[in-house]
């Protein structure tokens, strides 16, 4: 008796045809399943929302200019100041909010070291956006 096909042949051959009823049962079930529980899936709640035009209050913070020139020595917004006026002013300037953004204009031969000294005040007093002005015409030449 063979399964497979209707011509007569060696009957002891395997089957070798894929019986696809019991897989297209499965997804005609499954099929209908999806086409009765899309709808509810979707389902949602209307609200209707209240309307409102807001803007963000972005307030710009101020911009300290701090320049440090060759003999070392530290101008807050181009006013001379000595470590202790400095340091006293950077306290203030770290209690602000929004905290202003530090611009730090450091003369070519002023030693790293200074300018290093200024940052880790700045960051011991809370004031973490610090920036350095440099000349972009000047890139490249040295004296």
């Amino acid at each position: 008796m063979a399964f497979g096909s209707m011509e007569s042949g060696d009957e002891d051959a395997p089957l070798t045809e894929i019986n696809m009823v019991p897989l297209i049962d499965v997804m005609l079930v499954l099929l209908i399943i999806f086409i009765v529980t899309a709808p509810l899936l979707t389902h949602a709640v209307k609200v209707d929302l209240p309307k409102a035009a807001s803007s963000m209050n972005q307030t710009k913070p101020d911009n300290i200019q701090i320049a440090i020139d060759v003999d070392g020595n530290t101008l807050w917004n181009g006013e001379r100041v000595d470590e202790a006026q400095f340091a006293e002013r950077l306290a203030a300037a770290g209690a602000l909010q929004p905290q202003p953004e530090l611009h730090i204009r450091a003369d070519r031969m002023t030693p790293y070291e200074k300018v290093a000294q200024v940052m880790s005040e700045a960051a011991r007093n809370g004031l973490t956006r610090i920036g350095f002005i440099t000349d972009p015409t000047g890139a490249g030449h040295h004296r």
